[in-house]
C-alpha cells in the first residue's frame, strides 16, 4: 500500500503541476479511472476540461484521443467501419476515434441521439461492434465527456440510458485567485500540456484498478448504500430513484476513495464523499420540484443523512 500510495501521490502533484484548479477534482479524476468508471463534465468553456483530459492521459503514458461532436458526426465515425479492399476482395475494418485509453468526448450533446448511443457499448463493456464483429478497445479505457449547461441552441438532451454509463458528473468551476494566478504564471512562462511527464505507466493503473476491487466492503457498508439508494427511490421530488447500476458504481467508487486514502477498508464517510457525484446526474426531478426550484444536489445529501450508518465501523 505504501508504494501504491507514493505513486497516486507522484500523480496528484503531476496533475496539480499543470492543472490550475481545485484538487478535489483530480481526486475524483482518479477515483473514476481506478473505478472502470467514465466522467460528465459539465461546466461553461475555458476552465480546463480539455488540459485536464489531456495531463491524465500523459502523466499515465495513455493514448488521447479526442472526439469533437457536431450534429453531423456519424456512429461510424466514433466505431469505426468495415471499408470494401478491392485487392483482396474483402472488408476491413478501419478504426474509428474511440479506438483509444483516454477519450475526450467534446461536446456530447451538440451531435445526435444516435451517434451518442455509439458509445454506449463502449463505455458498458471496453468494445465495439461493427458489423456483426467485435473489437476489444485498448485498456486502461476512460471516456471524459464536456458538455455545456449554458448553450442550449443545437444540442440533443442525453437519455437516460447513456447519463447511467457515466460513474461522476463533475463541474470545474472557476479557480481560486491563487490557482488563477498561478496559471497565468505558466503561461506566461510558456509551460504546456506537452511539459508534462509520464510519472505512472498503463500497467500501473490496470494494478491498481486490480487493488481497489479487493478494498474490503462490509455487509454494514453495503446496507448503509443500499438504505441511500432506497431513499432516492421513494423521494416523491424525483421522476424515478437510482439504478442497481448506480448502487454497484457507488460501491466502486468508495472502494476507491479508500484506496487513494491509503485504507484496505470502506466506511461510511467514503460513501459520503462520492455519493453525490455518483447519483445527481442519474435523478430527475419532477415538474412540481423544478416549479418549487428544488435542489437535486440539495435533496441527496439530506437524504443521505436520513440513511442508515451501520455501527462498529
Amino acid at each position: 500500500m505504501d508504494m501504491a500510495a507514493e505513486k497516486l501521490n507522484s500523480l496528484r502533484n503531476n496533475l496539480h503541476e499543470h492543472f490550475a484548479g481545485k484538487e478535489s477534482i483530480i481526486d475524483d479524476l482518479l477515483i473514476c479511472i481506478l473505478s472502470d468508471g467514465h466522467v460528465l463534465m459539465e461546466d461553461v468553456p475555458g476552465v480546463g476540461k480539455t488540459t485536464l483530459a489531456r495531463i491524465l492521459a500523459r502523466s499515465i503514458d495513455c493514448d488521447f484521443g479526442r472526439i469533437q461532436f457536431t450534429p453531423d458526426t456519424l456512429p461510424g465515425d466514433v466505431t469505426g467501419s468495415s471499408v470494401y479492399n478491392m485487392k483482396t476482395g474483402e472488408f476491413t475494418y478501419r478504426e474509428g476515434a474511440i479506438m483509444h485509453q483516454i477519450i475526450l468526448a467534446d461536446e456530447i450533446n451538440r451531435t445526435s441521439p444516435r451517434t451518442q448511443a455509439s458509445l454506449l457499448e463502449a463505455m458498458a463493456e471496453g468494445q465495439v461492434s461493427v458489423d456483426g464483429k467485435t473489437y476489444p478497445l485498448p485498456q486502461p479505457f476512460m471516456v471524459i465527456a464536456t458538455q455545456n449547461p449554458v448553450e442550449f441552441m443545437g444540442t440533443y438532451p442525453l437519455p437516460e440510458a447513456q447519463m447511467d454509463r457515466f460513474m461522476m458528473r463533475l463541474s470545474i468551476g472557476y479557480p481560486d485567485e491563487t490557482e488563477e494566478i498561478r496559471l497565468a504564471k505558466n503561461f506566461l512562462a510558456g509551460k504546456t500540456v506537452n511539459d508534462a511527464a509520464s510519472v505512472l505507466g498503463t500497467e500501473d493503473i490496470i494494478n491498481m484498478k486490480e487493488a481497489v476491487k479487493k478494498v474490503h466492503v462490509s455487509d454494514g457498508v453495503i446496507s448503509y448504500i443500499r438504505d441511500i439508494i432506497r431513499l432516492t427511490r421513494e423521494e416523491n421530488s424525483f421522476v424515478t430513484g437510482a439504478s442497481p447500476r448506480a448502487m454497484l458504481m457507488l460501491i466502486r467508487s468508495s472502494q476507491a476513495h479508500a484506496y487513494i486514502n491509503e485504507r484496505e477498508f470502506v466506511k461510511p464517510d467514503d460513501v459520503k464523499a462520492v455519493a453525490v457525484n455518483v447519483l445527481h446526474h442519474r435523478l430527475s426531478l419532477t415538474p412540481e420540484a423544478k416549479i418549487r426550484k428544488e435542489d437535486t444536489d440539495r435533496i441527496l445529501k439530506e437524504l443521505i443523512l436520513k440513511a442508515r450508518i451501520p455501527t462498529g465501523t
